[in-house]
């Protein structure tokens, strides 16, 4: 039986489990199962290796991504430019990382945009950011991170709130944090809802619910507005490649 898994904390919002199953299901691949390792620490890793020795992937979500890095043996050029892991593959008692989430949400954005935008707003610093970051780069579209407090590489939510400029000058918003996530679909990011407008143009990472408080206000401005479905689906197909090469 070969085997492939998801890692992260906490798990009950994942996709991967019910995505990979039906993808075995449909595609009549025998064989293989695919299951959910709910994990604290990423440090706990290696009992899950030593407790599975069939398993030959592993995805990782929230908050591992960057975490898992010192316990990669190798990784992958263009991951290590990113900076986060969300793909592993177990070959030979060796593992490997990856970046998928960026070819994932490369992808999804240029086929949804439907012109350059003229800059970006990411929401939130953690692993995912990092992917992102990468996409727009190389799409060349200039960006600002946004994370609580204002830093030399980021601005605050409250920069947003005071400079009501900085949201027309950077009308792409890209949701990075897990705000507004099933259950807790009443929260998203602390931006002026009051200066989104039928300019703005919403990405949320986020899948469950597929509208968001945050993508609902945009819509309500005459905005756009995209969940983050076909990014993971992208991503997923992905780390199948890489697990199979």
């Amino acid at each position: 039986m070969r085997k492939f898994g998801l890692i992260g904390f906490p798990l009950g919002h994942s996709f991967s489990k019910k995505y990979f199953t039906e993808k075995f299901h449909k595609e009549g691949i025998q064989n293989c199962r695919f299951d959910l390792y709910e994990i604290e620490k990423a440090s706990q890793l290696s009992e899950i290796l030593k407790n599975n020795p069939e398993l030959e992937g592993l995805s990782v979500t929230i908050p591992h991504k960057q975490a898992v890095i010192p316990l990669m043996d190798e990784l992958d050029p263009a991951c290590a430019a990113i900076g986060a892991v969300n793909c592993i593959r177990v070959k030979d008692g060796k593992l490997k990382g990856y970046n998928t989430d960026y070819i994932g949400f490369k992808e999804s954005l240029e086929n949804w945009l439907e012109e350059k935008p003229q800059a970006a707003l990411i929401l939130g610093t953690g692993g995912a950011s990092k992917a992102v970051k990468k996409a727009l780069e190389d799409l060349e579209i200039p960006f600002q991170f946004v994370s609580r407090s204002a830093s030399p590489t980021s601005l605050s939510y409250e920069d947003l709130h005071a400079h009501p400029e900085i949201m027309e000058q950077n009308p792409l918003l890209i949701n990075c944090t897990p705000l507004g996530t099933f259950p807790k679909t009443d929260a998203m990011p602390n931006i002026p809802v009051a200066h989104l407008s039928s300019k703005s143009q919403v990405y949320d990472l986020v899948y469950n619910p597929s509208i968001t408080k945050l993508m609902q206000a945009c819509l309500d401005c005459g905005g756009k507005a995209k969940n983050g479905l076909e990014m993971l689906e992208g991503q997923a197909e992905a780390a199948w490649k890489i697990w199979n090469s």
